[in-house]
């Protein structure tokens, strides 16, 4: 897992700090070679791996990457699933049977549609819960995805439902079909763990806010150092900036040296914000790695 990774929430004008900054992003990615340069900076920066929703507009982007392997040649892509409102959008334009097409994945598309169609008669929660994945997964075809993650809604539902054997059911899926670590984004680091180790998923691959002011670390600082001293985790710490309420240099040097941290994910629109990240980044660590 690299150390530096990039996110995808300026593409789709997300911002938990500010609406009016969202809209600015969102106008300023519009259109996908506005994407496709931010991208590009992040590569030559020296970033190799995006952790991506599964936004209908990654299509795009999978796309252009996939035409063009020797531009992108060590890229991978995080795919994090899934993102419920494309689905919703989908039966209001295509309507029910029109979303099943369109998302079913081109491949084994008799084995998926037999798959799906036993899931529904026998209500085998498997069943469905692997043609989603499948679905989901479409986009990425031939492309690197080392990792596929589940969004945190659905993480924290079945935390809050206390249904564990979900998360072995993503967890074997994703290795058997896909050759790749599950991993499991969360805002309740310190629960999410115990329930994992109680299904056999150890050492997981788990993102979740990290940041010197607590800013939605369910159970604060402590809880999640202790947690992962009890169950050890490999950390991908977002939010480090808290959206924007502590300097990047002050964050930055806070989280390099949370012993659990294994990777940073960060979002940024600008080449001069991208490249002043990582510049902070690879300091921080060296500094650290010298006090050690």
């Amino acid at each position: 897992m690299d150390r530096i990774l990039f996110g995808d929430n300026q593409f789709f004008g997300i911002n938990h700090m500010s609406e009016d900054k969202a809209r600015q992003q969102m106008m300023q990615f519009a259109e996908l070679p506005a994407i496709l340069e931010t991208l590009v900076a992040a590569r030559d920066a020296g970033i190799n791996a995006f952790m991506c929703t599964t936004h209908d507009r990654i299509s795009e982007i999978a796309d252009a990457v996939r035409a063009a392997p020797q531009e992108w040649p060590d890229f991978q892509f995080y795919p994090c699933m899934p993102y419920a409102h494309k689905y919703a959008n989908a039966v209001t334009d295509l309507g029910y049977l029109g979303t099943v097409r369109k998302f079913l994945p081109s491949q084994g598309l008799f084995d998926s549609a037999l798959r799906g169609g036993k899931a529904l008669m026998t209500r085998d929660v498997e069943g469905i819960a692997t043609l989603l994945i499948d679905a989901e997964m479409k986009p990425f075809h031939g492309l690197k995805t080392p990792i596929v993650f589940v969004q945190n809604v659905i993480t924290d539902m079945l935390l809050g439902l206390g249904y564990a054997d979900a998360f072995k059911i993503f967890a074997d899926h994703i290795r058997t079909r896909y050759d790749a670590e599950p991993g499991f984004i969360t805002m309740n680091l310190p629960m999410l763990l115990p329930m994992l180790a109680s299904v056999g998923i150890h050492n997981p691959i788990v993102c979740a806010n990290v940041n010197k002011s607590g800013f939605r670390m369910s159970g604060g600082i402590e809880a999640y150092r202790e947690a992962t001293e009890r169950w050890p985790a490999r950390v991908i710490a977002m939010s480090v900036l808290a959206s924007g309420a502590i300097p990047a240099a002050e964050a930055i040097e806070w989280v390099v040296k949370e012993p659990y941290v294994r990777s940073i994910l960060f979002g940024a629109s600008s080449e001069r914000n991208i490249r002043n990240t990582v510049g902070l980044i690879e300091r921080f660590d060296a500094m650290d790695m010298m006090a050690a």
